[in-house]
């Protein structure tokens, strides 16, 4: 059964109940994540909490008082989103976008990161309502980073989905933009060994591929969080990976967020690029499901709604965007927060 198919069966199943497993039978799954739940007895252990990165960056674009006032960014999901492993509000994934992004409106951007280390997507319905049920304004744009944690602790991709999706059309009906980093490939983590590897890299392909099917229909988009992302990582794993060998460093946060950025930048329509396919880079219209299954396997792909079961399958041009305050104090990006550049792709 191809990536594809087995996809459109999780999505199906997501929306309407039932669904399994797909390709993989359960008891393969289990063994797989039996090695992944031994490989990962050190992972995370030793390290610090993530550091708080809310606040507002680009100051210099004016205060929260100049009208039309700042932009806000919501960020959701899990470890990744939250930047476990790094030392610096500066360095997680949440304050490098909120930085490029305040840098390509040249407008301040108001970040409120509510992702939790050890997240799976049953937590995303609590962290929607941090965001939507108080006095403030709902988010313009949110990104969610989520997945992983179902894969490894065995939640069914349908429940998967369906919990993605839900939290997504909350997040839609408040008017706000959405980008999803979708789940990434696991068969890259270093301490899961062959011949696992494949497995966890085929379960996880197979939920990536069903989460962009899933909230793809609600109008978000999704950029392939893949081998976190990419040739980078598969290159430099020491460089990219954390001391934990499963988190990024700050490398590899600044690697995802260089992937999520330009997405981020065109759901609010500031990226220069619009959304006309570029051939050269081999962008094309193309049925949901085939969409799906190619992102899943190509980091950094971004899908979007087109018409009717088409979407774009789009690899957006990478640019340098000048940052920020170049150290801020990780206790208060108030005063603006970010890194001296990020490059963005």
């Amino acid at each position: 059964m191809s990536r594809a198919r087995t996809a459109r069966r999780i999505a199906a199943g997501a929306a309407y109940g039932g669904g399994g497993l797909g390709l993989v039978g359960a008891a393969a799954v289990g063994v797989v994540l039996a090695e992944m739940q031994f490989a990962k007895r050190t992972v995370g252990t030793g390290l610090a909490d993530p550091p708080r990165a809310d606040g507002l960056y680009g100051s210099e674009f004016g205060g929260p008082e100049m009208s039309p006032g700042p932009l806000r960014l919501g960020m959701l999901g899990d470890s990744t989103a939250a930047g476990l492993g790094v030392r610096r509000a500066r360095q997680t994934p949440a304050a490098l976008l909120a930085s490029g992004l305040a840098a390509v409106a040249e407008r301040p951007v108001l970040l409120r990161n509510v992702a939790l280390s050890g997240a799976m997507s049953d937590d995303l319905d609590r962290q929607v309502g941090l965001l939507l049920d108080g006095d403030e304004p709902p988010p313009d744009v949110c990104v969610i980073m989520i997945g992983a944690n179902d894969v490894t602790r065995r939640m069914p991709p349908t429940q998967s989905v369906r919990l993605l999706t839900s939290a997504v059309r909350r997040l839609r009906l408040a008017g706000s933009e959405v980008v999803v980093g979708t789940c990434p490939d696991l068969g890259t983590i270093e301490p899961v060994y062959q011949p696992l590897r494949w497995l966890a890299r085929r379960v996880s392909r197979q939920l990536a591929a069903a989460q962009t099917i899933g909230v793809v229909a609600l109008g978000a988009r999704t950029v392939s969080m893949g081998d976190l992302l990419g040739p980078e990582f598969a290159a430099n794993p020491r460089e990219m990976f954390g001391p934990d060998s499963y988190h990024p460093s700050a490398e590899g946060y600044a690697t995802a967020a260089m992937a999520v950025l330009p997405t981020l930048c065109a759901a609010l329509s500031l990226w220069p690029e619009s959304d006309r396919l570029d051939v050269s880079r081999n962008e094309d219209m193309l049925p949901v499901a085939k969409a799906a299954s190619a992102a899943a396997s190509q980091a950094g792909t971004e899908i979007t709604a087109a018409r009717g079961p088409w979407v774009l399958l789009k690899h957006r041009r990478r640019r340098r965007v000048p940052g920020t305050d170049p150290d801020p104090d990780p206790a208060s990006a108030g005063a603006g927060a970010g890194s001296a550049e990020t490059s963005v792709s």
